[in-house]
Formats: C-alpha cells, structure tokens, sequence
C-alpha cells in the first residue's frame, strides 16, 4: 500500500503492485496460516493433495467441497457455449448458473469430462511434465529421490512454467492462466529440509495466505518423506500485487492484531497414502473471514 504503484492488468481491475519482495517463514516456530482473518485450511489441504495427484480436473475439487478453482471452468464453460452475454459476470443469473455447473460436474461424469478440465496447470506439470520426445518427467519424486540420494544438489526443484505449454494457454485463451507459483527449490541443512518459492505473479489479498500454508505443508510433506525436519519456507514474489476492488477489505484486516501460530501434525505414512484426515491443525485462532473476489 504504502510503496506500490497503481498499474493496469489483464483483469481490467487494477491493481497496487510491488515487484521483488520475499518474506521468509520458520516452521519451527508455528504453521504460517494467516490469522488476521479465517482460512479455510481444509480447502488448502485439498488443493494441495490435488496438485500431488497429478490432477487437473475440477472433479475432485468439488466432490471434496473446494470450489476455489470453480469460475475458471465455469468461464471456459460459457464461453464455448456462447452464453457469455447471458450471464454476465457476478450477477445473481451468473452465481445460479454457475451452481448448477458445478453440481452437474459433480453428479455426471459425462459432463464433467467434457468441461471440468483446466488444461497443464500445477499437478499436469509436477506429476507429469510432457518432454520433447513424448515421455513424462514425475518433478515431484525426482525431488524425493534427489533428496535422499544427493542431498547437497543444487538441483533440487520443480518447475512449473512449461514453456511450451503456458504459451498455448496465453494464446488460446482458455484453460485456467499459466502458473502463478513457477519454481520451488529444496535445500538440505543439518538434518532440517528449507524450500524457497518463487511466484511469478501473487494475489496479495486472496490467493497468498492460501500459497503460503499450501507451500509450508509441502515442505511438511517432503521433509517427512526424507526424514528430515521441516525448516524455512522463503516466499519470493515477482509481481506482487493488491487488487483495487481488494483495498477495503485489506485496510480492515491490517487494523487486526494477529493470534500466535498454530501446530500442523502430520499422520506419519507415505505420500501416496495422505488424504485431507491426515492433516490437523492444532490451535488455530483467527479473526473473522473477509471476503475478497477472484479476478478473472
């Protein structure tokens, strides 16, 4: 607020931009999910578990009651049927079509092959990176692996900015946009596992509380797959940035005073293994929620 620039963007919102800032988060000293104002960390845990999955269909998402990636199929949705006009965004006719997509993606799967997929976003691009001569990479294991093999690599991360591929979404304009958080690397030290995020593109108000805790429990995730310590996450931003018609709502949530950090307890088994009852959240107090919209 106070040393960014007002800029134009794709959205058409507006926003407070600022470029190369970094925060960093020790695990040691409690689980970073922001408490100035409440986070659904359940949704966190899905998401995330969806990234590791492979997975780039809504399905799952909203069979497990996360709706967060929900406008861009919808959008997607719309228009190819050329309904566009008929809903305009964010009005009352828009809110009851979309929920009525929604259930139909959940209860007919016929339907849900057709529109719920999002194209090569995050787990499309960690799970199973497409090569040049059509085999897979699996980023995710590699870093496992790496990890245990060679722990002093500096080649431990994964990208998730496929060239290629973020280029054909830019241009067709469908899908979801390209990847926001693009490169993670692990770094091992004395036992304790680190991990630093660079994010191409951060929504300061919205989608950054959600990235910190969904980062700091894949550290969580990978630091008990090597047996090692979860230690510090550093967030490294490029464009970050506060939307226009997010301002009030972050104005309101800077005059809260934050809570102490919460615990995270892991169940203690293989990666493969984890579902969203094997993440507890110990101690979480917060202020009440905010809500912000997505820009599209």
């Amino acid at each position: 607020l106070d040393k960014g620039e007002q800029r134009q963007d794709r959205t058409g919102v507006g926003t407070m931009s600022l470029f190369g800032a970094q925060r960093k988060f020790d695990l040691r000293d409690g689980f970073p999910l922001v408490t100035t104002k409440k986070v659904n960390y359940r949704n966190i845990v899905v998401e995330l578990l969806w990234f590791l999955r492979g997975d780039t269909h809504i399905q799952y998402l909203v069979q497990n009651g996360v709706n967060i990636w929900n406008e861009w199929a919808f959008q997607i949705y719309l228009d190819e049927n050329k309904l566009a006009e008929k809903f305009p965004r964010y009005s009352e006719e828009w809110k009851a079509e979309m929920a009525k997509f929604v259930e139909q993606i959940k209860a007919d799967d016929n339907f849900a092959r057709q529109w719920g997929e999002l194209g090569p976003v995050y787990g499309k691009q960690w799970r199973r990176w497409g090569t040049a001569d059509g085999k897979e990479i699996d980023q995710i294991q590699e870093v496992i692996d790496t990890i245990k093999r060679d722990p002093f690599s500096r080649r431990i991360l994964v990208n998730g900015w496929n060239v290629g591929e973020m280029q054909s979404l830019i241009k067709a304009k469908h899908y979801a946009p390209p990847s926001c958080h693009t490169v993670f690397q692990f770094y091992v030290s004395n036992g304790r596992l680190d991990l630093q995020l660079y994010q191409r593109s951060a929504d300061m108000a919205l989608g950054v509380p959600y990235n910190i805790a969904s980062y700091a429990t894949l550290l969580t995730i990978i630091a008990q797959e090597t047996d090692l310590t979860p230690g510090i996450f550093t967030h490294t931003f490029g464009d970050a940035h506060i939307y226009l018609n997010h301002l009030d709502g972050i104005k309101e949530q800077l005059t809260r005073k934050p809570y102490p950090l919460s615990t995270l307890k892991v169940t203690k088994k293989p990666m493969a293994e984890l579902t969203v009852d094997d993440f507890v959240l110990e101690n979480y107090q917060c202020h009440p929620f905010i809500k912000f919209q997505i820009a599209v």
